[in-house]
């Protein structure tokens, strides 16, 4: 998925500096603690989880916590059992769909792909023909992908109604959606606008792909809220091993960036605005945003007590200083700074250079 700061790339080298400064052990029968403060695409819980932590993880939007309660919280292969019935007896599928090498997910995912389009908000509200008394039609998916959306989300939400599918089956359908959509949307990478010429790839048929189930023996936390909220909750329960920070570093607020996702993993029928179809996102900003608030904020954080280390990993055009942080970083304990040079997210490129650095403290707490 594509996602501002999105750490996939980052997150091998963060972890060989955990591992260069002695800051990780590994304890097959005790796990490490890992929480992402600020999971966004769930890349640096995914890879934690991976590598044998116990992970937990939160963000303020939905469509985030989507992701984390697939690839985090989940941790078996889903067997779509309440669902065999329903898909064996469809006459819509091939059976081709149901040899014994394709797995229930594949075909549900098939069965998914499949059934007759209905237009619903999706489609009335961001593809051009169900928008077209505006003055600019939307064109964030054509009209068919849109409908095809519109179907298939809200079958998941009829087979969850009905206890068809369990909880952890839900959010894996609703990621595979989600994930999925970056292949077919008409933007430039975010959703605060869509491209008035159409892309080759927003013209393609929309295909639900398959997302990575990571299996674990771990028990994984996730939540959707505030951070700090959720990490003083279990403040008196846990010492946290790592406390990752990977908050925004500049004035865009991720909610409006992602309100067309976030749409379509809430499927509420929002009231929209603007060009754009901007759903309500002023309980989903974040103070980091704010070059007034963001030290305030991560000295909040650095004042929990339920941490071993704590990893900020940020960025050399940040609202926030590298001056003001190691002022905040260094009274906590032992500091290791080091930087790496980081291309920059696509949308953000200008006429120039195309790297910036990444910084990443590390902070053994006293």
């Amino acid at each position: 998925m594509r996602f501002i700061g999105n750490k996939e790339s980052l997150s091998a080298k963060i972890y060989a500096l955990l591992l260069k400064h002695h800051s990780i052990e590994s304890h097959p029968k005790f796990p490490q603690s890992f929480f992402d403060m600020f999971a966004g695409s769930a890349s640096m819980g995914k890879f934690f989880k991976a590598k044998g932590f116990q992970v937990y993880s939160c963000d303020l939007l939905y469509f985030s916590f989507c992701l984390q309660k697939a690839y985090i919280q989940n941790n078996q292969i889903p067997t779509f059992q309440g669902l065999q019935s329903i898909i064996q007896s469809s006459q819509n599928l091939a059976d081709s769909l149901f040899a014994n090498d394709i797995s229930p997910y594949q075909k549900v995912l098939s069965f998914l792909d499949s059934i007759p389009a209905q237009k619903g908000f999706i489609y009335h509200h961001y593809a051009p023909s169900g928008s077209k008394h505006l003055a600019q039609p939307r064109m964030y998916f054509s009209d068919e992908n849109a409908a095809k959306i519109d179907t298939i989300r809200m079958q998941i939400e009829t087979w969850k109604q009905k206890q068809s599918i369990n909880e952890n089956e839900y959010f894996i359908l609703l990621t595979t959606l989600i994930e999925s959509l970056s292949f077919y949307a008409n933007v430039a990478g975010v959703y605060a606008a869509f491209c008035k010429k159409w892309d080759k790839r927003a013209l393609k048929p929309l295909t639900l792909k398959e997302i990575e189930i990571l299996p674990s023996d771990i028990k994984h936390f996730c939540a959707c809220g505030d951070s700090i909220e959720v990490l003083q909750k279990i403040e008196s329960k846990q010492v946290l091993d790592i406390l990752y920070l990977d908050p925004p570093y500049n004035h865009r607020q991720y909610a409006p960036n992602y309100h067309l996702i976030e749409t379509i993993a809430k499927y509420d029928n929002p009231k929209i605005k603007g060009v754009a179809g901007l759903r309500d996102w002023q309980h989903q900003k974040s103070a980091f945003c704010n070059a007034k608030t963001a030290l305030i904020e991560l000295e909040k954080i650095t004042k929990l007590n339920n941490y071993k280390h704590l990893v900020l990993s940020y960025n050399s055009e940040g609202i926030m200083q590298k001056a003001q942080i190691d002022e905040l970083l260094n009274p906590l304990g032992a500091v290791i700074f080091e930087s790496f040079a980081y291309p920059r997210f696509k949308s953000n490129a200008k006429d120039g250079d195309k790297y910036i650095k990444e910084y990443v403290w590390i902070v053994q707490k006293a």
